[in-house]
């Protein structure tokens, strides 16, 4: 009996969206040409390239359209309510992307290797306090905390770093944990103890060098999580504070107009979206090709 071709569409589309994924991941140049122009251009050369000031207002040209949609070549993504240039404020948006994503995937990635490394080859209490530290990380929402946070200092750039690291340091301590582990059991690490080497030299000698693979692709995918946590927040209005030209709060001025201007939620969220798949690509790839066993595959 046949198989009805609409069957046959749906169950290919999976495979079909498998394969193009791959091949995505195997050239990352599509991926990494995406991020560039999303991320990495304008959050450095924003204010060579932005066209305004992402404050300056256009009040005789607040919400115009799209120059695809009606509008003119003077704002080519269109504007807000209060008339500023939504391509000026995604690009220097993508500033304050880019340095939370930096400085707080850094500072959890710090703070995290440092315990897994500890409770992993320690093991005893050391392991059981970190553990039981990463376990109440897991727990608590991000959210809650960032609340907290906004009350006592308000919404602030700092507030977002403090929330990033508490999200990420647990996820680096519990899988350097695993691989310290299983590292301070094999033969070089014997061999190292036997002629005298301490445990500071065969933690960051011997131990450390084996996990920075697996720290550098988590911390790479890790790009994109930072980027929608960050973006959530601001949407909600406990993140980076108004009037700076944040992406999530970008999408959260237009929620309102989502009908009538529907360009000014529209353009960021894409931003958000092609920087986060475009990290994710580049991440897969990046661990295919750090990590011997899927090399080998």
């Amino acid at each position: 009996m046949s198989t009805p071709a609409s069957d046959t569409t749906s169950l290919a589309d999976p495979i079909r969206r498998s394969g193009l994924w791959r091949q995505l991941k195997r050239y990352p140049l599509v991926p990494l040409t995406i991020l560039m122009l999303v991320l990495i251009i304008p959050a450095i050369f924003a204010d060579l390239i932005a066209p305004y000031d992402p404050y300056q207002s256009h009040l005789r040209n607040r919400l115009a359209p799209p120059v695809f949609w009606g509008g003119s070549w003077e704002f080519i993504l269109g504007t807000d309510r209060l008339g500023r240039d939504i391509l000026s404020r995604i690009m220097h948006g993508a500033r304050y992307a880019l340095a939370i994503s930096l400085v707080g995937i850094f500072l959890g990635a710090i703070l995290g290797t440092f315990l897994g490394l500890l409770a992993g080859y320690r093991c005893g209490w050391t392991d059981i306090i970190v553990m039981r530290l990463v376990d109440i990380s897991f727990a608590l929402p991000s959210v809650l905390l960032a609340l907290a946070l906004a009350a006592v200092y308000g919404p602030s750039f700092q507030a977002v770093i403090l929330v990033v690291v508490f999200v990420l340091w647990a996820s680096f301590a519990r899988q350097v944990r695993a691989e310290t582990l299983s590292l301070r059991e094999r033969d070089f690490v014997a061999r190292a103890r036997v002629v005298g080497c301490g445990h500071t030299r065969i933690l960051f000698r011997h131990i450390l060098p084996n996990v920075v693979n697996t720290v550098v692709v988590m911390a790479t995918l890790q790009i994109g999580v930072v980027v929608l946590l960050e973006a959530t927040l601001s949407f909600l209005g406990i993140g980076i504070p108004r009037p700076t030209p944040a992406w999530g709060l970008l999408v959260a001025d237009g929620r309102q107009l989502v009908v009538s201007a529907w360009w000014i939620s529209f353009f960021p969220g894409m931003a958000i979206l092609f920087t986060v798949l475009s990290i994710n690509l580049l991440g897969d790839w990046l661990r295919d090709r750090l990590d011997p066993k899927l090399r080998q595959v």
